[in-house]
């Protein structure tokens, strides 16, 4: 029986994304974060875009996570390029991102400069988001 050809990506299907996340849900770092409310792919520049949008709004006080990573290869055949000879090259990588994912979390700046920084970041990202607080935050 012949084996498959060992390549250095594993070759993966576009896949469905159905139903809410079943993991990441609750925050686990900060006081602060954002969480999905769509289902789409988070490329990782708009990952680093809404990073830097964040960081720059919090002037780098406080810490950040990111809570998601981009481990899903999307690869493109060349411009006019026949059919067939096999699967194009890895592109980009994308994150899955479902309902109720955190995306970023955020700890030590008061709870405005919090908002305000999510609001920006959450502009870069494709789908739609939520400012979520810990439950036990001191207003």
């Amino acid at each position: 029986m012949l084996q498959p050809k060992k390549t250095k990506f594993r070759r993966m299907q576009k896949g469905r994304m159905k139903g809410n996340t079943k993991r990441g849900a609750e925050l686990a770092f900060g006081s602060f974060g954002i969480k999905s409310l769509d289902t789409n792919w988070v490329t990782g520049r708009q990952i680093e875009a809404a990073r830097q949008a964040i960081t720059r709004r919090m002037k780098r006080e406080g810490q950040l996570w990111i809570r998601i990573f981009p481990d899903k290869p999307i690869t493109k055949k060349p411009a006019e390029v026949r059919m067939g000879k096999g699967k194009g090259a890895p592109e980009y990588f994308v994150a899955r991102v479902c309902p109720g994912r955190i995306l970023f979390e955020a700890e030590g700046v008061p709870l405005e400069t919090a908002r305000e920084a999510m609001r920006l970041g959450s502009q870069k990202l494709p789908v739609t988001t939520k400012f979520v607080v810990r439950r036990d935050y001191e207003y």
